[in-house]
């Protein structure tokens, strides 16, 4: 073997070594990843995620994926001839969009079993009207009403459970429903959330179109690898965070004050960004922390 060939041998050992640590660390610990962005409309990025996943799987982990689609939504709410509308970035849901939703929802969830049983993992692709996992109430914005919007006031995790013990890789849509099953939408954010929390996810993973955190969006070098719960509160009480990073965040900090460990925001856009920042030293998103952990 050439010097050349054995340098690219070594350092993949090196690589598969740097890992160990963390493979033993969270061997059976339970990671939600919310998945949506580029990296779902996006084929061969869709694929790395999956690979991604099935891979924590394998190692150990005991994956939950909760998805969004809000891209294809929209593509198909023009198609039928109605414009999307938002109100501070959610969706305004009439009763034949809610219909559309949750039909492109369903495919999309479909779509992402049939990759990771390619892959050699049983998956089961389930929504929150499933079991009773998600029941909501009637989400308002700043008073208005924006149709069927959920908002998640109770978590089962019963189902999730079940499908764990028995080796399945659980794969949700954010839909709900109501005290009169009336079907809800759910920013997919807010259910990876609320399903963290409901199951005592020791990681949740938000994998965004942007790098991570920064204080300043337009200052590169203001780049956040690192924080703890507090100090993104205070990041958002100064104005600091803005546009959708603001209920994002709010999510992460809402997570780690109700048992989750370690929340991640990652670029989805990077391939294998999932076991990057996982698996690495260095990591290559936002960590967010418990506060207590700051010299950890």
């Amino acid at each position: 073997m050439e010097a050349n060939e054995m340098n690219q041998v070594l350092q993949k050992a090196e690589v598969l070594i740097e890992a160990l640590p963390y493979i033993q660390k969270f061997n059976r610990k339970i990671i939600v990843v919310k998945y949506g962005g580029s990296a779902m409309s996006n084929e061969e990025l869709q694929k790395n995620v999956i690979k991604d996943v099935t891979l924590l799987k394998l190692v150990g982990f005991k994956p939950i994926i909760v998805h969004g689609g809000g891209k294809a939504i929209s593509k198909w709410v023009g198609k039928v001839g109605k414009e999307a509308e938002f109100v501070n970035g959610l969706r305004v849901t009439d009763e034949e969009t809610m219909e559309i939703a949750e039909m492109v929802l369903s495919r999309v969830n479909k779509n992402l079993v049939r990759m990771v049983e390619e892959l050699g993992v049983r998956a089961v692709g389930i929504s929150g009207k499933d079991g009773g996992l998600l029941k909501v109430d009637k989400k308002y914005c700043d008073g208005k009403d924006i149709g069927f919007v959920g908002d998640i006031r109770e978590v089962d995790p019963k189902i999730i459970y079940d499908l764990l013990e028995n080796d399945f890789l659980p794969i949700i849509a954010p839909v709900g429903l109501d005290d009169e099953y009336n079907t809800y939408n759910i920013n997919a954010d807010d259910a990876a959330c609320a399903i963290a929390k409901a199951v005592g996810a020791d990681k949740l993973v938000f994998l965004t179109d942007i790098e991570g955190l920064y204080k300043d969006i337009d200052d590169k070098s203001s780049f956040i690898s690192r924080l703890t719960a507090g100090e993104a509160d205070n990041l958002i009480a100064g104005g600091y965070i803005g546009g959708g990073m603001l209920p994002k965040l709010g999510n992460c900090t809402s997570a780690i004050k109700n048992g989750v460990n370690r929340v991640h925001i990652l670029d989805g856009r990077i391939p294998h960004c999932l076991l990057l920042e996982i698996f690495t030293n260095s990591g290559i998103g936002t960590a967010i922390i418990r506060d207590e952990e700051k010299e950890g």
